[in-house]
């Protein structure tokens, strides 16, 4: 099963939906904004992304630059900021049982389909 880590809002999130929609797999959507992912969920998708918490940041939302930018933050810290601030996730997460993808670029989705 495929898991799709998806935000309505965002181009980016929607093309990779599709992608997955016309891959013709199983999937299911998680609008994680509406339903936010829990501290462990996000350490799970951060393994499965081979991704240091940093990197699944998105350093150039305005939230990010006004509260959090110049602080030293923990990896543990982090996965909090992101939990507790859903937006500042990148988006989308594409992830199967065992590994994980941002889809930016989208090539990165077909890799893992």
């Amino acid at each position: 099963m495929i898991t799709v880590y998806h935000n309505a809002r965002c181009k980016k999130s929607r093309e990779g939906l599709e992608l997955v929609k016309n891959s013709g797999k199983e999937y299911k959507v998680r609008e994680y904004l509406k339903d936010p992912l829990s501290e462990t969920e996000l350490e799970e998708i951060l393994e499965k992304l081979s991704f240091a918490p940093i990197q699944l940041v998105r350093t150039k939302e305005k939230l990010w630059k006004d509260e959090y930018k110049n602080k030293d933050l923990s990896d543990k810290e982090l996965v909090s900021v992101m939990q507790s601030n859903p937006k500042l996730i990148e988006r989308p997460i594409v992830a199967t049982k065992d590994k994980a993808v941002v889809g930016r670029p989208e090539s990165k989705i077909e890799e893992l389909l």
